[in-house]
């Protein structure tokens, strides 16, 4: 589950991020932040302020955190933006984390998922994430889920200096989409018994008609 952190939660995401400092500080990853700089608690303070904190939950635990709302860092503007929208269409997820023992799990993936979904509620067809060079891994999993690397930008970034930060971007397409998802509900169905394949391949016609997909 991702929910709207709570005041309650903060002591847990400071604990994400020691976490991911531990792991760094030993090798284990690669994220380019820095310990006592960024992010650090009040970087989850600020958000919870803003009402803009997420939390992953399994099993009762934090497991993931994220930052999603409207607001672009100074280095986008003025970026080689493939889909320059206005600002009111672009959504942002900064400083996502999950932690370092449950990698491997397809957690990061739900979490860009659920980002993508609240971006479309909220109106926003332009998604913007920025990470570290140096972060092939969450680079590799970026390009796999669709997003492009548009520039790679030198600056002091949350208080860290020296870093080469790529900016990368995903457009959605709102049809598609809700497309996707009825066709997902129409599988789930298939496959628990709750409707034939005759029925399956009317829905799924019917619905590919009704939408103009061209799958």
């Amino acid at each position: 589950m991702i929910r709207k952190a709570t005041f309650n939660d903060l002591d847990a995401v400071e604990r994400l991020y020691n976490e991911t400092h531990d792991a760094e500080e030993a090798g284990i990853i690669t994220t380019g932040w820095k310990r006592t700089v960024y992010p650090v608690r009040a970087t989850a303070q600020a958000a919870l302020e803003r009402d803009d904190l997420f939390v992953m939950e399994a099993d009762g635990r934090i497991i993931g955190s994220g930052i999603i709302n409207q607001i672009q860092v100074d280095v986008y503007e003025g970026a080689p933006w493939k889909y320059p929208v206005p600002d009111d269409q672009v959504c942002v997820l900064h400083t996502m984390m999950i932690s370092p023992a449950e990698f491997g799990k397809g957690y990061a993936r739900e979490f860009l998922q659920f980002y993508e979904e609240y971006a479309l509620e909220h109106g926003c067809t332009e998604l913007r994430i920025d990470t570290n060079a140096r972060n092939t891994a969450a680079r590799a999993m970026y390009r796999k889920h669709g997003y492009s690397e548009i520039d790679i930008v030198p600056t002091t970034f949350n208080g860290i200096p020296g870093i080469q930060l790529v900016l990368l971007e995903k457009a959605l397409n709102p049809k598609l989409e809700l497309f996707l998802k009825q066709k997902h509900t129409l599988d789930l169905f298939l496959e628990r018994g709750a409707i034939s394949k005759a029925q399956y391949d009317k829905s799924l016609g019917d619905l590919t008609e009704k939408m103009g997909i061209k799958e």
